[in-house]
């Protein structure tokens, strides 16, 4: 017991001790700072300014990087908005003159000896061209309702023809769909089909060139990658 009062005791000693000599140095860094104002407050100034800038910096980079996100979302949103004026008059059209119309697109970005078929029985080629650089063009183009999605069956028989039965070097698959199924995606990526949904269509009609667009393949592909598992 006398034993715990003796460190209770030095304990508290010890602690009065450092308290002391704390009030000291205080008093000692007040005193110096006094005397030595001149010179302190300059420093503290730069200081304090300095801690000012960086906020105020940090804050105009945070409030930039905000701002660009922002554009970047309505440009996006803008350029969809664009895509779908510019495709309601696509939907517009009926199936014989929208396979007119992708002849059409084919033409305007340099595709020459381009031919419709117009007709039943054409085994997937209802547009056949040459692109520029002299690559045979054989293109399905399906007029599907924008909320459908283009199956693994209309796929599969497009796949089945386009270079047994037409040669093609490139084979490109159109509609006015948003999606191709999972399926039938794969096996455009697998088989080296260029699958041209809604939206890159919507960018084809407002002026993005095919050539450009041959490398999207939905959501990326027409290069032989394969799909995602």
């Amino acid at each position: 017991m006398a034993a715990r009062r003796r460190r209770w005791r030095l304990k508290k000693r010890t602690r009065r001790q450092m308290q002391g000599w704390g009030a000291v140095v205080a008093l000692a860094a007040v005193v110096w700072v006094a005397g030595h104002w001149s010179v302190v407050w300059p420093v503290l100034v730069a200081v304090l300014g300095a801690a000012v800038v960086g906020g105020a910096g940090w804050a105009l980079v945070g409030a930039h990087r905000r701002a660009v996100g922002q554009d970047r979302a309505w440009r996006a949103e803008e350029e969809a908005r664009a895509r779908e004026l510019s495709m309601a008059e696509v939907d517009a059209l009926s199936w014989q003159d929208f396979e007119t119309y992708v002849a059409e697109l084919c033409r305007r970005d340099g595709c020459t000896k381009v031919v419709v078929s117009g007709r039943s029985g054409d085994l997937g080629a209802d547009v056949v061209g040459y692109l520029a650089d002299g690559r045979k063009l054989v293109v399905q183009v399906k007029k599907y309702a924008t909320q459908r999605s283009v199956s693994s069956q209309d796929m599969q028989k497009f796949v089945g023809t386009a270079r047994l039965e037409h040669g093609a070097d490139v084979a490109l698959f159109v509609t006015t769909c948003r999606a191709f199924t999972k399926a039938a995606l794969g096996l455009a990526l697998r088989q080296n089909i260029v699958a041209l949904h809604r939206d890159l269509l919507g960018s084809w009609v407002k002026g993005a060139h095919l050539e450009t667009l041959i490398p999207l393949n939905g959501s990326g592909g027409g290069t032989g990658r394969r799909p995602p598992a």
